[in-house]
């Protein structure tokens, strides 16, 4: 790692796209402290040990626990991008006909996110802030009680939602790795060192002399379990299925058979960020409604469905990162586009008629490749969970297998981009 950032930084345009992004991610980091107007962060304190703060936080980039300009982060834009997908699975006909045009298509389904972005963010914004207000036991979270100030705030929230999700697309177009994905791991990194302080705290500071070898017991375990999260879910990331490829025309020179290669996990993190933002959103939302229907039997069923520190919502969380799996790994590799590209190029999978068979072979490999996906990101997710229900433990930890996935998914399609670049610029070397 460290000698690929040293040959990287020797290349002028890669150096300019790092610093980009580190420059981007910094503006983002510095907005996050810049506390709304109106808004008295102290009272967030007693919200904190809530589990759907922390899956908010989480997603916000950790911008939420100062309730800053960025609190609703990229959570927004990522369940408008999930419903915008959903909706062009023959669904809204003019969205399947963008689809299908290519880079014009794109820029409309786009401008179509960010539109949906707007209407979800000042919603989630309002609905989140009247939510934690009405929580808070010892303080108000907002100092003043109008419908003016609720909006307002909402505005502002929604501004830093928009202006965050450009950030995130000036990274994607313009810096390295994908915008969206390292907003959120840029924000788990910022609060490792103050959630290992506070781990450290709640298992060796002000406890009993008897506690102290169970925790440390407890600490060597977490220690291994954090370790082998990252060496599984590396090896994992980076399995891939390599599909012969023959070629009927080849240029003199050229080989004559190559391979097509198909990830074990190929929506990558995208799933985990996507499941997370999902189960968060209407949790936010349900909020707004705590004050004048909590303890009512839909309200609470509906808190328990969309909260992962429950039995009922932590399957549900594991049944959406399978399915966005799923979903996902077909947006990526599709195998229609796929069979027609290599129909095109003259090229064949062996054994395989080309066209219709090509595609249904492709889809039902890509099936069996996201089954052994999707349960291994629903496995690594859910654990850590399981154990806070069975032991009580933090709910930092409940969510620490989620923040390690992404964490370990951004850095490794960040590092593979990165070595991308590096080859791409050795071979444009090679042919100048």
């Amino acid at each position: 790692m460290f000698k690929l950032l040293k040959d990287a930084f020797k290349v002028k345009d890669i150096r300019s796209k790092i610093l980009f992004t580190v420059g981007v991610l910094f503006v983002f980091r510095l907005g996050s402290q810049i506390t709304v107007p109106g808004i008295n962060a102290s009272a967030l304190n007693e919200l904190a040990e809530l589990p759907f703060f922390n899956m908010l936080n989480m997603v916000s980039g950790s911008a939420l626990q100062q309730f800053s300009v960025f609190s609703m982060g990229v959570s927004p834009y990522i369940t408008a991008s999930i419903v915008i997908q959903l909706l062009q699975m023959d669904i809204v006909p003019k969205f399947v006909e963008w689809g299908k045009q290519g880079e014009v298509g794109r820029k409309k389904l786009n401008q179509a996110t960010r539109w949906l972005t707007l209407v979800l963010g000042f919603v989630q914004s309002v609905g989140l802030t009247a939510g934690f207000n009405a929580l808070g036991s010892n303080f108000n979270l907002v100092e003043d009680q109008t419908v003016t100030s609720y909006v307002l705030i909402g505005l502002i929230l929604t501004a830093g939602t928009m202006f965050v999700t450009w950030m995130g697309e000036q990274i994607t177009e313009k810096g390295l790795g994908n915008g969206v994905s390292l907003i959120i791991f840029a924000g788990i990194i910022s609060r490792l060192p103050y959630s290992l302080v506070e781990l450290y705290e709640d298992m060796f500071v002000n406890v009993s002399d008897s506690e102290i070898v169970p925790n440390i017991i407890f600490a060597v375990l977490l220690v291994i379990a954090v370790l082998l999260i990252v060496t599984v879910t590396t090896f994992v990331q980076q399995a891939e299925r390599k599909i012969p490829i023959q070629y009927t025309k080849r240029s003199s020179g050229a080989p004559s058979s190559s391979y097509l290669p198909l990830k074990v996990n190929a929506a990558g993190v995208i799933p985990v960020i996507f499941a997370s933002s999902f189960i968060s959103t209407p949790n936010a939302i349900l909020q707004f409604f705590n004050t004048s229907y909590s303890g009512e039997t839909w309200y609470d069923t509906l808190s328990a469905i969309f909260s992962y520190s429950t039995v009922p919502g932590a399957i549900v969380y594991t049944v959406l990162i399978v399915a966005f799996t799923f979903f996902y790994a077909f947006v990526q590799v599709n195998p229609e586009k796929l069979a027609e590209n290599l129909a095109k190029q003259g090229s064949y999978i062996p054994s395989v008629r080309p066209g219709k068979g090509t595609e249904d072979y492709v889809s039902k490999l890509l099936m069996r490749l996201s089954t052994v996906g999707s349960i291994f990101l629903g496995a690594i997710a859910v654990i850590p969970i399981i154990a806070q229900m069975l032991f009580n433990l933090p709910s930092s930890i409940g969510l620490g297998g989620t923040s390690l996935l992404i964490v370990i998914g951004v850095a490794l399609e960040t590092a593979k981009q990165l070595e991308g670049l590096l080859l791409k610029r050795q071979y444009t070397g090679f042919i100048n």
